[in-house]
Order: C-alpha cells, then sequence, then structure tokens
C-alpha cells in the first residue's frame, strides 16, 4: 500500500460506484423536491417559522450530498488532470447544480419581503442557530437580481468562467518544463527553487518562464474571459466594484481592509533591507534575482523526510493541544494526504475539508525542504479548522477566505518556534531566515499580487489585456511591493500564469485573505503564549464561529480590534524586530 498519495475511498470508490450513482440521484431528486416546494410553498407569507425552517434543513442536507460529489471530482482531477470520466462528471455535476439556483432565489426573494424576518429568525432554535445566514440573505437582497437572471447567470457560467478555470487546470498540470533535455512536471521545477545548487536554481526559473511563455496566451484568454464576466455580473447586480463584492463574501469592511493594507504599505522598506541583505550573502549587487528569494542561506542540510516531517508536526502540534495531534496523526494514518509531484497533478498546495463525512484531504508537492514542512503544517491547519467545524451544520460551517488562512498560519507558527527551539545556532539562523521569507511572500508578494488584480480589474473595463499588457502589469506591482530588494533585470513578468487563485471566479481577490491570516495568526500566537495551554479552549471556540460570524466579531472573541490599524502594526513588528535581528547577524 502506497502511503503518500491518499485514499478517496471513504468518499466514493469510484464514479460507478452504486455509493456515488445514489448520492448523484439523490441529488436531483432534492432539486426536483425543492422546485416544487417552492412552487406551492412561496405564494404568500404565510407560516413563515415552518417555511424557513424547512427551507434551512433542505439546504443542510442538499448541501452535504452536493459537495462531496463535487469534492470527488476536484480531488480526482488534482492528481490526473485529464481523466475524462471525472472532467465529464464534474461537468454534469456543475450543471446539475444550477437546476438549484431558481429554488434558491425564489426563497431569497421571499424571506426578503418578510416585514417580520427578524421576528422569524429568532423564533425558534434551528432558525436562531441560522441567525447569520439568514441575516445575510437580506443584507444581501439588494443586490439579488431576478429569478430568470440569477439562472441564466449561474447556467453561463459554465460554459464560461468555469470552462475557462477548467482549461487553466488542465494546461498548468500537464505543462512540462524542459532542463537539459529532460521533462519535468511544473510543480517539480518551483521547488527547484529551494535547491542548495545556485546553478539549478537560477536555470529552473529561466526554463520555468519560457514554459509559461508557451501557456501564457492561452492563460491570458482564460483569465480575461473570468474577470470580464465578474466585471459584468458586479455591474449587473449593483456591486460598486469587484472588491466590494469580495469585501461582503468575505464578512469583512473595507475600513478593516484599509488598515491592514495601509500598515502593509508602511512596512515594504523594512522587508526591501531584508532582501539587500540577502542578496548581499549570496553574492548580488544589484539586488535579490526573483530566482533566488527562496534561496537557501548558510550550508547546514534542513532536509527533511516525509517520516520526520510526520512525527516532528505531530509531536509539536500535540504539545499545543491534544486535539490537533491527534488530527494530525488521523490524516498521516488514514491516508488523507497526497504527498509528491507528479505528472498530471497540480502544483501547490491544498486542503479540502469533506464535512459530510468528517474528514480533510491534503495535496502537497513535497520534495523534502524545511518550507514543504512548513507547508504540510499550514494544510493540516486548515484541515483542523474543519475538525472544529464537525459539529456544526453544513451552512454554518462555511467560513470566509480572511479566516480560513488563520487556523493555518498558526499550525506553521506553531511547528517554526518548535523547529527553533530543537535546533542548533546554525539552523536557527536558517529558521530564522526562512520565517522571514515567508513573511515577506505574505507581506510583500501578496500585497504586489492585490495590486496586481485591482489593476487588472481596472483595466479589463476597457477590453481584453494581452500577454504583454498583464505582463507589464505584474512587473509593475511587483516594482511597488519589492522595490529596490529585487533586481529589475530578474524578475516574474508570468507569475500571474502560475497562482490558481486568479482563475477561479468565486475567490477574485484570494490574496489579502493571506495577509490577514498572517497578522492575525500572529497576534493569537501573542495571546497563546501569554495564555499557555489554556488558550487552546478558546482557539476552538474561535474556529468554531467561523462560520456564522463576521470577522470583525470574532476577532473581539479575543479581544482584537482589527479595524484599527495599530493591531496590524504590532503584528507587523514582530516581523520587523526579526528582519533588524538577521540583518544584524
Amino acid at each position: 500500500m502506497n502511503n503518500t498519495t491518499w485514499n478517496l475511498d471513504t468518499l466514493y470508490t469510484s464514479f460507478s460506484s452504486e455509493k456515488f450513482l445514489n448520492d448523484y440521484n439523490r441529488a436531483k431528486d432534492y432539486i426536483e423536491e425543492i422546485d416544487n416546494w417552492c412552487k406551492l410553498n412561496l405564494k404568500d407569507n404565510s407560516s413563515g417559522i415552518e417555511k424557513t425552517e424547512y427551507y434551512i434543513n433542505f439546504m443542510n442536507n442538499f448541501g452535504e450530498v452536493i459537495s462531496l460529489l463535487l469534492e470527488y471530482c476536484q480531488l480526482t482531477l488534482s492528481t490526473d488532470a485529464e481523466n475524462e470520466i471525472a472532467l465529464k462528471t464534474l461537468e454534469s455535476l456543475e450543471e446539475l447544480e444550477t437546476e438549484i439556483t431558481p429554488s434558491q432565489i425564489a426563497f431569497e426573494h421571499w424571506f426578503a419581503s418578510q416585514e417580520n424576518a427578524e421576528s422569524i429568525i429568532i423564533a425558534s432554535p434551528l432558525l436562531s442557530e441560522h441567525s447569520f445566514y439568514l441575516n445575510q440573505i437580506l443584507t444581501n437582497s439588494k443586490y439579488l437580481l431576478s429569478q430568470n437572471e440569477e439562472v441564466i447567470i449561474a447556467k453561463m457560467r459554465n460554459t464560461g468562467s468555469l470552462a475557462w478555470m477548467k482549461l487553466w487546470d488542465i494546461l498548468s498540470s500537464t505543462l512540462s518544463v524542459s532542463i537539459n533535455d529532460k521533462s519535468y512536471p511544473l510543480a517539480e521545477v518551483r521547488n527547484m527553487a529551494y535547491s542548495n545548487n545556485a546553478e539549478i536554481r537560477k536555470t529552473a526559473y529561466e526554463s520555468e518562464l519560457k514554459a509559461l511563455k508557451s501557456i501564457a496566451p492561452s492563460s491570458a484568454a482564460a483569465l480575461n474571459g473570468i474577470k470580464g464576466e465578474v466585471i459584468t455580473n458586479c455591474k449587473m447586480c449593483g456591486y460598486s466594484s469587484p472588491l466590494e463584492m469580495t469585501l461582503l463574501d468575505s464578512r469583512i469592511d473595507k475600513p478593516v481592509l484599509d488598515a491592514m493594507i495601509s500598515a502593509m504599505k508602511e512596512y515594504q522598506p523594512i522587508f526591501r533591507k531584508y532582501f539587500q541583505k540577502k542578496a548581499e550573502i549570496l553574492g548580488h549587487k544589484n539586488g535579490l534575482p526573483f530566482y533566488d528569494i527562496f534561496a537557501p542561506v548558510g550550508t547546514v542540510d534542513m532536509q527533511f523526510s516525509y517520516d520526520e516531517a510526520k512525527v516532528f508536526i505531530i509531536e509539536n502540534f500535540s504539545l499545543f493541544s491534544k486535539e490537533l495531534g491527534d488530527y494530525a496523526k488521523r490524516a498521516f494514518d488514514n491516508r488523507w494526504i497526497d504527498v509528491f509531484p507528479k505528472e498530471g497533478k497540480r502544483g501547490g498546495a491544498f486542503c479540502s475539508n469533506l464535512h459530510s463525512i468528517k474528514e480533510s484531504r491534503i495535496l502537497t508537492n513535497f520534495s523534502g525542504n524545511f518550507n514543504d514542512v512548513i507547508t504540510l503544517a499550514h494544510e493540516l491547519g486548515h484541515g483542523y479548522h474543519g475538525e472544529c467545524l464537525n459539529n456544526e451544520t453544513h451552512l454554518n460551517s462555511d467560513y470566509p477566505m480572511p479566516i480560513a488562512e488563520t487556523a493555518s498560519t498558526f499550525c506553521e507558527t506553531l511547528v517554526k518556534n518548535a523547529a527553533l527551539k530543537n535546533a542548533t545556532p546554525e539552523q536557527q539562523e536558517i529558521i530564522l531566515e526562512n520565517d522571514i521569507s515567508d513573511s515577506a511572500q505574505i507581506v510583500v508578494d501578496i500585497l504586489s499580487r492585490f495590486l496586481f488584480e485591482d489593476a487588472v480589474f481596472e483595466e479589463r473595463k476597457n477590453g481584453s489585456l494581452s500577454e504583454k499588457e498583464l505582463c507589464t502589469l505584474m512587473i509593475n506591482a511587483q516594482k511597488q511591493t519589492y522595490g529596490d530588494g529585487l533586481d529589475e533585470n530578474f524578475m516574474h513578468p508570468y507569475m500571474w500564469v502560475v497562482k490558481p487563485h486568479y482563475y477561479d471566479v468565486d475567490y477574485n481577490y484570494y490574496n489579502f485573505p493571506y495577509a490577514f491570516g498572517l497578522l492575525f495568526a500572529k497576534g493569537l500566537y501573542g495571546i497563546y503564549l501569554e495564555k499557555g495551554s489554556a488558550f487552546s479552549a478558546d482557539y476552538v471556540k474561535l474556529l468554531r464561529a467561523t462560520g456564522k460570524a463576521n470577522l470583525r466579531d470574532i476577532a473581539l472573541m479575543v479581544n482584537i480590534d482589527i479595524s484599527h490599524p495599530e493591531f496590524w502594526r504590532s503584528s507587523l513588528n514582530i516581523i520587523k524586530e526579526d528582519i533588524e535581528n538577521y540583518i544584524k547577524s
């Protein structure tokens, strides 16, 4: 048995299995049921409590079934991008999912029209439990289109943004990069950025750019199609911008985002000093070339086998709480993780929380460096977040993007600090540099991606952008954040081709959530250091609330005011202190 590939059998054993076919038919039956129910029951405003309870129960049941079917397709494709059965089934399921849109819109219009909607919400334990979900319907009702318009938009996505996303996914997952007449998957080549060999890093960078250029025209078409659709939908629904829509979906106020972004911009100069110091150490005179951003500094070998990483993570998660350690052990033991790069497997890493079966699945492209251990801890943090929501309903387990990156970053911090305690002085210096490098990616590179996406939306209003224009916007964004910390002759104009979040119509601006996650997690970790093991209960309570509260209220549970720049500065000061110590050493 291969314990480094994930086992999907607890979802379904195959697309032709009796369980899969039964659930597929059950999903179809659910849609017919809710369609008939809406036609019969939403003609008047009578029995508001009973009707709302019925709808909530229905959406929880339907959500559990359809999400598991979709996840099985997507997980299959993430390690086998050209699986034709999975591709066709996913397309069929996406079409099926749109058929519930008329009923959803009908109910939302009906509920928003109730004069006593607030009274209905508090009228029963079930509805009170789902008060946040129901209040969101009321808040978002002003952006609702007519039922027919919403149905058309939902159905057109399947041949629009979702089709473009699949095209990009296939292009990037199947792209081979040629190095010295040998072909490598893109994910493996990107991992070469961490090599101890300077020539390998530079060659990998140059080869990656050459390979990405070959799929850039098609990727540009996909990006234009997706962002164009978002802009059109926002105009139709009455959003002032895609950013406003994203902030509402993220349950975050614009003043909170502004406070965080302004603090991040204030601290860019200190990160540039770090890049210049690293460039000096590596022998570069004009700033750090992009291919050496992740270059290891020092000669101490910080390699881990997968088994070593597994033991290290479980041990140190367990020091925070037995529950966190036990979750990680289950994930490793039950083959919830797909570990190594391979042909047809997508790059990067992610975690899918399978609420229906109270499990998760994690994809990584592990190559053995210390950053891979951190990535594994990061994704397990996502999984533990899902674990904490297992006893919530399907509707109350759906948390927004920014808070999604908090549990993952918190777990990274646990592992990094544990590594520091057990390390030799030479290793401590490497771990510190790795930590600063990771923070720089989130405070500097993530900011560049935010600025890039903002610029793309602005320019896309006037028409499609060419490959050259997208590269120019990417370079301009990198210059605004990295500044003279990078060598402007060696930047990464094709970063927009690499990052999957640009190509997901449901996750616009999936960049600032990483910054929120890092800086909010820094604040949480500070509280943990003060309270010790007693904090673990507060931490779980916070994670359990993430599906049914806005971010400001969640932060106030631990006495953090995220609307004030001072909080973000306090987290950034922790990183600043590390950078200053690193530069002095």
